[in-house]
């Protein structure tokens, strides 16, 4: 599924797509990545589902020069989400989606009919030792040689799959960050990174009134699993789900696993519980 239509709002031009029918499903996707990671199950569910994908300001096929931080993402996607004209719709968050997700509807009172956090960075602390060099040094790491920086985006975007991404796979993911626009981006986007939202998205987590899945891979290197349990028992009845053999890219690692709780989650039928469950056990 691709994301070419365009949104203009204050000066940024936001790349969405949309297809199939049926009760609206949205994805937000978190960073380094894209809405590509989503497109699979998009495409997937759109037989019964309406389907939205968008890159936010900064990522994918949107434009790069803009503010990137949670709360301009969360602005971005309430306006996106009245645009769209969607009531109520279901939201699926991966990673830096989950803050921005979760702060839409805290903050700037976007409706959600349910949502779904996988391995999101939504709760402190956050940020990996790589991470937390290059919000020391951005302006430095801007003028590495482009292979050299091709030779670090590739070796960071890898360690976020446990199974090990196809060259296919993430030559994809890291594309949008290797031209003469993206890499500036890619590094600025890192030191726009302000754990503030998150400390004061957690204060009011417990506003959360609509139904909430936590869904986590175990072997997750760059959130580890405590977090995704932490963050479950801050949201009133929230259920929290590990998934084997998945690191933080879940989407590549375990894709029938995630699919399965997808549909399961979206079915119209299903029996949300708070019990804590593992796929690995009967």
């Amino acid at each position: 599924m691709d994301v070419d239509e365009r949104f203009e709002w204050k000066g940024r031009s936001i790349a969405w797509g949309k297809a199939g029918s049926g009760p609206a499903v949205v994805f937000c996707h978190g960073t380094p990545f894209s809405s590509r990671v989503w497109s699979r199950y998009a495409d997937a569910l759109s037989a019964d589902f309406t389907v939205y994908l968008w890159d936010m300001p900064g990522y994918g096929e949107s434009a790069k020069h803009h503010e990137v931080d949670f709360g301009s993402q969360a602005k971005a996607f309430a306006a996106l989400l009245e645009h769209w004209e969607l009531d109520r719709p279901h939201v699926v968050a991966h990673d830096f989606g989950g803050a921005v997700s979760l702060r839409a509807t805290l903050a700037e009172k976007a409706a959600y009919r349910s949502l779904m956090l996988v391995d999101v960075v939504a709760v402190p602390p956050s940020g990996s030792p790589f991470f937390q060099f290059v919000k020391r040094h951005p302006t430095t790491l801007d003028e590495l040689p482009a292979y050299i920086h091709e030779a670090i985006l590739r070796a960071y975007v890898s360690a976020a799959s446990h199974r090990g991404l196809r060259e296919a796979e993430l030559d994809e993911l890291v594309k949008p960050w290797l031209t003469a626009e993206g890499q500036p981006a890619f590094y600025r986007q890192i030191a726009q990174y302000d754990e503030q939202y998150l400390v004061e998205n957690e204060r009011i987590l417990g506003n959360l009134a609509i139904p909430v899945k936590v869904v986590w891979g175990r072997d997750d290197a760059w959130i580890p699993t405590a977090t995704g349990k932490r963050l479950a028992d801050l949201i009133p009845g929230a259920s929290y789900v590990e998934v084997p053999e998945a690191g933080h890219l879940i989407q590549y690692d375990a894709p029938v696993a995630l699919a399965t709780l997808l549909r399961d989650w979206l079915s119209p039928d299903r029996c949300i519980s708070g019990d804590r469950k593992d796929l690995s056990t009967p």
